[in-house]
């Protein structure tokens, strides 16, 4: 299994944990994200918005 990115911080209101995208896209691309067996596909725009895929 690949290094996960681990959070930078956490919101002190409610312990969310608190990541940036482009760690998560670490070839500029896209990244895939598994959830229960289902993979997702997160994006970033040439706008810079992101697009999460099924």
């Amino acid at each position: 299994m690949p290094n996960l990115s681990s959070p930078r911080a956490q919101d002190n209101a409610d312990d969310t944990a608190v990541y940036d995208a482009r760690d998560l896209i670490v070839n500029g691309l896209k990244a895939n994200i598994v959830l229960d067996g289902q993979t997702y596909t997160l994006r970033i725009t040439r706008a810079g918005k992101l697009i999460l895929t099924k």
